[in-house]
């Protein structure tokens, strides 16, 4: 390998080349290519079914390319988060020590490292309450915590504010940018814009499986984009 070639793929975290995933008869991603390197915040847009979420399930591992390939260069930790996270049938202190017990850590540490991610989200006072009873921002949060306990370099995230009430939304957003202040790499879909000013330095639009824009956030609003994009942002594509 060059210096040069050495150099651009330094802090590389994905690559995808013609990366390509069918579902049966459906075509969910064609020919994607594209490059994540460290401390980026990656926004996902673009309508449903556009191929959002199974962009990060296949950034995850979750999804296996049917065509093409997905490398990770600088291989890193890292945690997703789901549009509707799965809470078990335990406080929210054991939802997240137990996942941190599943990963290795002995039981005492496990416990000790979720009051600091349930105290870091704001839930210290709820921990002995049962996950299954908060409210959804609440559980926004708490899943939050359970992966930021894991100490993730990376974050995936599934349209994280979907379905909250302005004050959830809020919140949940309020500890995004605390975790892309502190060097995390996050990569979120969402269709809300304003979130993506707020929160993305790179937008990706997706539309039919395609990525049809790749842009730094202030490109991809004040910019030129291709006509599907530009009429995307005009909400005239839902």
């Amino acid at each position: 390998m060059s210096a040069k070639s050495s150099a651009d793929s330094a802090g590389t975290l994905f690559e995808l080349q013609s990366f390509g995933v069918d579902f049966g008869q459906v075509c969910a991603l064609r020919d994607c290519s594209l490059r994540i390197t460290a401390g980026e915040q990656v926004a996902l847009v673009g309508a449903n079914g556009s191929g959002k979420s199974t962009l990060l399930r296949g950034l995850h591992g979750l999804v296996v390319p049917t065509r093409g390939r997905i490398s990770l260069p600088t291989p890193a930790r890292q945690a997703m988060l789901f549009q509707r996270p799965y809470m078990l049938r335990a406080s929210a202190l054991n939802n997240v020590a137990l996942g941190l017990w599943l990963a290795g850590w002995r039981w005492r540490d496990a416990r000790s490292q979720a009051i600091a991610a349930l105290d870091r989200v704001g839930l210290g006072s709820l921990a002995q309450r049962p996950a299954k009873t908060l409210s959804g921002g609440q559980q926004q949060r708490l899943a939050l915590a359970r992966a930021w306990a894991l100490k993730p370099q990376v974050l995936l995230l599934d349209e994280p504010t979907a379905s909250l009430d302005p004050a959830a939304k809020r919140e949940v957003e309020a500890l995004m940018a605390e975790l892309s202040a502190s060097g995390m790499t996050m990569i979120f879909s969402s269709h809300n814009l304003g979130q993506v000013k707020r929160l993305a330095s790179r937008v990706l639009y997706l539309e039919h499986g395609r990525i049809l824009a790749d842009a730094p956030v202030e490109g991809f609003f004040r910019g030129v984009l291709p006509p599907a994009a530009a009429l995307f942002l005009k909400g005239e594509i839902a």
